[in-house]
């Protein structure tokens, strides 16, 4: 094995390990029980900051001519699958940052109102962690080499780990308040409503978030030559 995939290996597992081992599991509140929370949230951000810096480091070099390999050639139907599915990505990302979600770190009193799920939150609660995982699937999926398949995987299982961790964390400081919100809501998207446990609100969502996923689709797709080496587009 080339040693630059090597070391892109160490650092996607160093990057999953942060994620699943120190972040997700009885060590956190170990951790966080000697330093405080606010010592474990700035260590875990320094962290996480130093992975993410090693993880493009070393895509970058196992990605050179040379040193990767294809795994499988893309299909027609994996060329275009970011294409099609990165506007749902950025509508589930816009849709988490816009709108007060109890799932991220400091709005945890959202669970205490009426109605804690709203928008975007009636599809999934984990629409951020969803994005993500659509980006790495539909990205590995159209790429089929080696470099690329290791990094968005490592991008991949911290985010479906993630939103399992972040339920377990949530259910324990709030359990009132939790079950109150999981009772409503759904990890796997659109089961809540099909359960009959929520319904769709189109126009909570809103149409200027619908066009903000489709304006920052195309802004991606006219810089990705520039910023990545090649065009987003499969044709």
């Amino acid at each position: 094995m080339p040693p630059e995939l090597t070391a892109l290996l160490i650092a996607a597992g160093a990057w999953v390990l942060l994620h699943l081992v120190v972040a997700a599991s009885p060590l956190r509140w170990a951790i966080a029980g000697r330093i405080g929370e606010p010592g474990f949230q700035a260590m875990f951000s320094l962290l996480s900051l130093a992975g993410l810096v090693g993880l493009v480091w070393t895509y970058r070099g196992a990605a050179a001519v040379g040193v990767n390999f294809d795994l499988w050639v893309p299909s027609r139907a994996m060329l275009w699958a970011p294409i099609l599915v990165m506007p749902v990505a950025w509508l589930l990302f816009i849709g988490s940052v816009s709108a007060p979600n109890p799932t991220t770190v400091g709005m945890e009193k959202v669970l205490q109102q009426a109605e804690p799920a709203r928008g975007i939150l009636r599809i999934t609660r984990h629409p951020m962690l969803w994005a993500f995982v659509l980006w790495a699937g539909t990205h590995a999926l159209a790429n089929g080499d080696a470099a690329s398949l290791v990094l968005f995987a490592a991008v991949a299982i911290p985010a479906m780990n993630g939103m399992f961790s972040i339920d377990r964390k949530r259910a324990r400081r709030d359990p009132e308040g939790w079950r109150r919100y999981a009772d409503v809501t759904s990890i796997v998207p659109f089961a809540a409503i099909a359960a009959g446990r929520n319904r769709l609100d189109l126009r909570e969502i809103g149409v200027g978030r619908l066009v903000g996923a489709l304006l920052a689709t195309a802004a991606v797709i006219a810089v990705h030559p520039y910023l990545i080496g090649v065009s987003a587009l499969p044709f």
